[in-house]
Parts: C-alpha cells; sequence; structure tokens
C-alpha cells in the first residue's frame, strides 16, 4: 500500500493542499506538497509519476498524463436515465424494498451511487487511505448539487478494512439487508484460465491498478463472501461475465449481462435489523 505520495497544487490552491495532506498524514500517508505554476496537461506528461493534484475541481489522483476522481457528479446522467426495472443491479439487490445496504468494495462509489439513487441505505467501506480520500471528497462535494444532495445523504462512507467491518458487525449481532461485493481484480474464467486484458483499460482502471496492489485478498475479495453471509440476508458479487465464482461457491441465483453477471447468495434465517 502506498505510504507516501506527493501532491501539486498551484499557489492559488495551497490552502485546499494543506487541508489534504493532514488528512492523509493522519491515515497514514506521507505527503510532500510541492507548489506549481501550472497545473496542464504538459505539466503531466512530464511527472509521470503517481501522485495526487488538487484544483478548484477537487482532489485528484495522476500518473502518465492522465488523471481521474470518482467524480460522482460526471454520473448525474446515468442516475437520470435509471431505473428500477431498467437496472439488472436493482434486481439483484432487491432495491425495490429500499434495503440496508454494505458495499465492502467501494471503488470509485459508482455502484453505490446509483444503489442510493434507486433507495438503497449504502455504507460504503474503503480501506486504502488514498482512495478514501478521493471517495470523501467526491461525497462532500457532491453534498452541494442540488441533484445529488439527496443521494449522498443516503451514503455514510467508513474508513476501515472491510474484512474487520464485517467481523464486528457480526460481533455485534447486526444484520442488515444487502452486501454488496464487487473485487477489483477478478483473474480467470471458469475454465481457471487467465482472462485477456483488454487492449486499452479505461483511464481510472489504470490508474487505481497503479494505486492498489493486483494481489491479496483485498483486490480478490474471496476472504468476504463468508463474513458477509455472516450478517447479510442476501449478499450480491458482481463478477465479469466469464469469471469464476467468487471464492469458487456457486450462487443460489444468477442475473446475467452481456459484460457482466451478479451472483446473489441467500441467507433466510437472518432477519436485517
Amino acid at each position: 500500500m502506498v505510504s507516501a505520495i506527493r501532491l501539486y497544487a498551484e499557489s492559488d490552491d495551497q490552502q485546499k493542499a494543506q487541508h489534504f495532506g493532514a488528512v492523509l498524514s493522519s491515515r497514514g500517508v506521507q505527503v510532500e506538497i510541492e507548489t506549481v505554476e501550472k497545473l496542464n496537461a504538459r505539466f503531466f506528461r512530464l511527472n509521470p509519476e503517481l501522485a495526487l493534484c488538487v484544483d478548484e475541481n477537487g482532489l485528484w489522483l495522476c500518473a502518465h498524463g492522465m488523471k481521474m476522481q470518482p467524480d460522482w457528479q460526471a454520473e448525474t446522467g446515468r442516475l437520470k436515465r435509471a431505473s428500477l426495472k431498467s437496472e439488472m443491479i436493482a434486481r439483484a439487490c432487491h432495491l425495490a424494498e429500499k434495503p440496508s445496504l454494505i458495499d465492502a468494495t467501494a471503488g470509485l462509489g459508482h455502484d453505490s451511487l446509483l444503489m442510493a439513487h434507486l433507495g438503497a441505505q449504502v455504507t460504503l467501506v474503503e480501506r486504502h487511505p488514498i482512495l478514501f480520500t478521493l471517495l470523501e471528497d467526491t461525497h462532500t462535494r457532491a453534498q452541494s448539487d442540488v441533484f445529488l444532495s439527496q443521494v449522498v445523504s443516503r451514503i455514510q462512507l467508513v474508513f476501515s478494512d472491510s474484512a474487520d467491518y464485517l467481523k464486528q458487525q457480526a460481533e455485534q449481532h447486526r444484520t442488515v439487508d444487502v452486501v454488496y461485493l464487487d473485487p477489483m481484480f477478478p483473474q480467470r474464467d471458469q475454465n481457471q484460465q487467465a482472462v485477456k486484458k483488454q487492449a486499452q483499460v479505461k483511464k481510472h482502471m489504470q490508474l487505481l491498478h497503479m494505486l492498489l496492489p493486483e494481489d491479496g485478498e483485498m483486490d480478490l475479495g474471496d476472504n468476504l463472501l463468508e463474513l458477509a453471509q455472516k450478517i447479510a440476508k442476501r449478499v450480491v458479487v458482481k463478477r465479469p461475465r466469464l469469471a469464476v465464482f467468487l471464492a469458487e461457491k456457486e450462487p443460489h441465483h444468477q442475473w446475467q449481462g452481456d459484460a457482466c453477471r451478479f451472483d446473489a447468495y441467500f441467507q433466510h434465517e437472518l432477519v436485517a435489523e
């Protein structure tokens, strides 16, 4: 996990840079703030290392001439087009019932944003300090957006290791309607063969791959399924269409799409609080 990172900012944004530097420091990340004359495409091309930058639009992750942030405001169009009938994730997570839901693999939070828009009360859990800070910033900025403010009021951010958080819920005898899992790096198809990487991975995924390790429980999510089943009436796992079952455990039901599928595991004996 990244323990030190550079943060670029123009002189007018130094106060913001100091704020984010202090926040990240409190979360175990050493931040070196560097003032630059102009944050433009040329600067990012000449400074290809993984870093953060801050401008009038908030905090960004940048590298190799690219920059990205969760940018929930850019999801507004998708949200306005979405409905309980049109979204497969709505059927898989039973969103018509306005469930309590834990998203234990936050990523950029776009699925959580959609689920909150469709009625879920979402707890978004992320353990990586830089990714969590990016999520926190976009959550804060969305609160001042006329359309998004009501949506994000149904999203609670939790800075924690997901496995630890799920264990804690079980120890405290707390249950929820749904735990949602979308492991970032599913590696193999149903024939146990390596999935070929797309020729051009989306920009935000390229940067996340640089930030997060591609091995270990953090990325594969196998350890989370059993923990989730202890506290949720329904566990829903998002997978690429040909990916193996999470933890090699066959689901009780599936919803299939062209590019992805949702695997569901039911624990009918649990009653959500």
